[in-house]
């Protein structure tokens, strides 16, 4: 049995490159994953009664949760920048912007830590309601993801795994894209997260 080639060459059948097809897979099984959880945080809002779940949303910090939305959309924006300063042959840039991506990561785990422990400070876990279950399961789950992609571009950012660039860049900028593609989902992810767990 062969293996599947690691090429940075197009599929003539898809269009796309076998490493840009599997982490396009791989999102859509993700998708289902947050689509049932926001299915169930749906059902589980209008099963509850009337003010439940405001009253627990009201205990969560806005201004925290604001701050964390644009250092993840500063993130998307410097993760583009590093895969175009690749594809510009600019290797200092790259490093540039990978590493604001990997502060800005540290950033919002560090604002989610003190929001954490700012609810179990005054008594408040999974345990305390529905929506406080809910909240900690997405949450929980979405900073899980983050921490996935930090061990992924860090590796790329380090000089174990940014070496590639010396003797395959091409393929290097391929796995950076891939990587971006990734990181794009978990952003997208806190989009959604943001509006219906704070704002509603």
């Amino acid at each position: 049995m062969s293996a599947i080639p690691y090429t940075v060459e197009e599929r003539p059948d898809t269009g796309l490159t076998n490493a840009k097809l599997g982490i396009w897979i791989f999102l859509a099984s993700e998708v289902m994953l947050f689509g049932g959880l926001f299915s169930a945080y749906v059902f589980l809002r209008m099963a509850a009664p009337v003010g439940d779940f405001e009253y627990w949303g009201e205990k969560l910090s806005v201004p925290m949760a604001t701050i964390n939305t644009l250092v993840l959309i500063s993130s998307s924006v410097t993760v583009i920048m590093a895969w175009a300063s690749l594809k510009l042959k600019d290797f200092g840039k790259y490093k540039l912007y990978m590493g604001l991506t990997l502060l800005f990561s540290f950033i919002f785990l560090i604002i989610k830590y003190f929001e954490y422990t700012g609810k179990f400070h005054h008594g408040i876990y999974p345990s305390s309601s529905t929506f406080m279950g809910i909240y900690f399961t997405l949450t929980g789950l979405h900073g899980l993801h983050i921490l996935g992609g930090i061990i992924v571009m860090g590796y790329m950012w380090l000089p174990i795994g940014s070496k590639m660039w010396e003797t395959n860049p091409e393929m290097f900028t391929n796995r950076v894209e891939v990587a971006g593609l990734y990181w794009h989902f978990v952003d997208l992810v806190w989009i959604f997260l943001f509006p219906i767990l704070y704002l509603l």
